[in-house]
């Protein structure tokens, strides 16, 4: 069964697994050079004008799967030699034009861009056209279209435009790292830092005599990952890294429901703290709405920082579908908490770096979470715990009006009616990725069939109410 939605995702997986590899044997530098070559063995390129080119973009691909531009602060970035084979874009006239008489595309332009040549045939100047899309509007046969590289169209906060050398580049006062030019890109030229050494390095060290615990933090979207395991498979696995213990960012779910409505209660209106790009998202375009976010923690950081308290010295990572979470856990208020944050693409290259075959390990159990903390992982499941979390304390006397954001354009949408205070609800779910976590770009695979996996998940915890698992914590 494949692993992976995409070869673009299994080249970046390649590179990955070799990179763990030679670090868990601290051979990592001294082959540096020859790592290229063995991923692309051979004369003859596969995608490229020639193989040197290849091996060169690997290199840079090396590069960010050791940790990337420490200079630059995003977890996204982009390797400029492989972002060369995307046209421009922007309005193009169509064999489709008629050369009709009336010509309103010509009319309707405002900067002289539209020509009509002798044959009555439209023609646009690139350099006059400031892609207003007047002329596609008002074109009666459609004969004028637009063309977008995937990374900008992909990118519904206009943080990605095109550099001197017409690269993609990223406007990091725009960009909420979500990752979806990552995942569309289909040259993989723009990746998220990957932070695979720090985990091996604190794996190692854990297991070298020094005193510390490290607890892996599964966001409960792992339930429609890893599909040819089984999911007890994948726990065994990831003990088998060297994890001392793997918990639940569910239950840290359930604690922030429980929290997150007794504040909404209090409040009256509040957007929820749960996804980072969309917490992101406010503060960079919606400012004056930043203090209604919910002032609890993530629920990887809620978890994280009741693990941290209960037992001294231990160590966090986070492992999930999102590289907003590589942004977040280097915040001044979760750095305490959480060590380091990996995706689901990252864990299956540590796993085949050691050449562990989970789909041979016996079953490990993960059951300390309830049913509305594992559904956080699909759109619409904050809301209905909140929901829940209202009815479990008694609160009975507020009237829960709740908008549940699939993706950043419906987040858009919600926080602009909020903000001019004509949105009908007092709570707003968001989720900058369609479909929720499980559509977090370091996901294994996309897909609606992930979502009935997430409510299956859900369905099989031992603990059916919120009170019944946040209990266990007391």
């Amino acid at each position: 069964m494949r692993k992976f939605d995409t070869k673009v995702q299994h080249l970046k997986y390649k590179v990955l697994r070799e990179v763990a590899r030679l670090a868990w044997t601290d051979e990592l530098f001294d082959n540096m050079v020859d790592l290229p070559k063995q991923i692309i063995p051979g004369k003859e390129p596969t995608m490229r004008c020639c193989v040197y080119k290849e091996r060169a973009i690997i290199s840079e691909r090396m590069k960010l799967a050791m940790g990337g531009d420490k200079s630059n602060p995003n977890a996204i970035e982009v390797i400029d030699i492989a972002c060369d084979e995307c046209p421009m874009g922007g309005y193009e006239i169509t064999g489709a034009c008629r050369g009709c008489l009336a010509h309103r595309c010509e009319d309707v332009c405002r900067r002289g861009a539209i020509t009509i040549d002798a044959n009555h045939i439209a023609h646009i100047d690139k350099s006059k056209c400031v892609e207003c899309g007047q002329c596609a509007k008002v074109c009666p046969y459609s004969a004028i279209v637009e063309y977008k590289r995937p990374c900008e169209r992909s990118c519904k906060v206009k943080a990605i435009s095109m550099s001197p050398s017409k690269a993609a580049q990223i406007d990091n006062n725009k960009c909420i790292s979500c990752g979806a030019c990552v995942y569309q890109c289909p040259w993989g030229a723009i990746m998220d830092k990957s932070f695979i050494l720090n985990v091996i390095d604190i794996l190692k060290k854990s297991q070298n005599g020094t005193k510390f615990k490290v607890y892996a933090v599964v966001a409960p979207s792992i339930s429609s990952q890893f599909t040819y395991a089984k999911l007890g498979q994948v726990i065994s696995g990831i003990k088998a890294l060297g994890f001392h213990s793997v918990v639940e960012a569910a239950l840290g779910a359930d604690m922030v429901a429980y929290s997150e409505a007794a504040e909404l209660a209090e409040k009256g209106f509040l957007t929820s703290s749960c996804c980072p790009a969309f917490v992101d998202y406010i503060r960079k375009q919606f400012p004056d709405l930043a203090p209604y976010i919910s002032h609890n923690l993530s629920p990887m950081a809620t978890i994280a920082k009741y693990i941290k308290e209960t037992t001294p010295g231990a160590k966090t990572v986070f492992i999930g579908p999102c590289t907003a979470k590589k942004m977040e856990f280097q915040r001044e208020e979760v750095r305490p908490y959480i060590d380091c944050v990996i995706t689901f693409e990252e864990l299956q290259a540590l796993f085949d770096s050691l050449d562990l075959d989970i789909t041979t390990m016996e079953e490990g159990v993960l059951d300390n979470a309830s049913y509305y903390g594992r559904i956080f992982a699909r759109c619409g499941g904050l809301s209905d715990a909140v929901a829940e979390a209202l009815k479990e304390q008694g609160i009975e006397n507020f009237d829960l009006k709740s908008v549940s954001c699939d993706g950043i354009e419906a987040c858009r949408i919600a926080l602009m009616k909020a903000s001019k205070r004509v949105l009908d609800a007092n709570f707003i779910e968001g989720m900058a990725c369609v479909g929720g976590c499980i559509g977090g770009a370091g996901c294994l695979t996309h897909g609606e069939k992930n979502k009935a996996e997430v409510d299956k998940y859900g369905r099989e915890a031992m603990e059916k109410t919120i009170t019944d698992a946040i209990s266990i914590l007391k």
